[in-house]
Parts: structure tokens; C-alpha cells; sequence
């Protein structure tokens, strides 16, 4: 569900609730949705999300998508799943991945906080 952009001022966020898993994997990935007015079919808008994965969980595919993202590693590991890039990197990390970048399985041996930022750019 969209949640439209809008002026946000230093909100208080309680990261207690409002957790929903991401649609396609297991309750052990979830999204609390900040703003989302990314449009796949008119490539425009964007979408903030926290994302958190449960301790020991682990992707199993690539993700390549046509929009720009940057995620920022808040808490806890990370690592590549498929054996390719460092292993267990700890908060704080960033990655910018352009349209098209493959990126890819991830998991996390702790668990992990991270916020998302994905858009499309003109």
C-alpha cells in the first residue's frame, strides 16, 4: 500500500509495532513502511522503509530492479549468501546501487536495522 509522501518533521518512530513482513518472503524479513510513492509501471516516486532481519535469515535469490537504492546497515551483520563479496559486515555500512545493479542473497547471523531508500531519478 502507497502511503504518500509528505512533509515529515522528527517524528517519534516505535519500532515496536508496525512491522509487516515483505510481500514474496517469510515473516523473518519486515518492513516498516515511512513514505511510498514509488510507481513500478510509471517509474516515478520513491519509497523509505526500515527493514529488519531475524537472526540466522537469509535470502535466497539476485534482486535486480530498475530503480536507484541506498541502504544504510543501522544495526547488527551482513553478509553475502552466495560465497561473492565481504563477509559478515557490521553496522555502520552504506551501499548506492544504480537501476539494473545485481545485489544479492544476504544474510544476517544476528539479525539486522537497516533503512532503504529506493526512487527512481529523471
Amino acid at each position: 500500500m502507497n502511503t504518500p509522501r509528505r512533509p515529515i518533521d522528527l517524528t517519534a518512530l516505535d519500532l515496536s509495532e508496525g512491522w509487516e513482513p515483505l510481500k514474496g518472503y517469510p515473516a523473518a524479513l519486515q518492513v516498516k513502511l515511512l513514505s511510498d510513492d514509488l510507481d513500478e509501471t510509471s517509474k516515478t516516486g520513491a519509497r523509505t522503509r526500515i527493514v529488519r532481519f531475524a537472526p540466522g535469515f537469509a535470502t535466497s535469490a539476485t534482486l535486480v530492479h530498475d530503480y536507484w537504492e541506498e541502504v544504510y546497515l543501522l544495526e547488527g551483520d551482513m553478509q553475502f549468501e552466495d560465497g561473492t563479496g565481504p563477509s559478515g559486515i557490521q553496522a555502520p555500512a552504506y551501499s548506492c546501487r544504480p537501476p539494473g545493479t545485481p545485489h544479492g542473497p544476504y544474510g544476517s547471523r544476528r539479525g539486522c536495522l537497516m533503512l532503504e531508500w529506493q526512487y527512481y531519478r529523471k
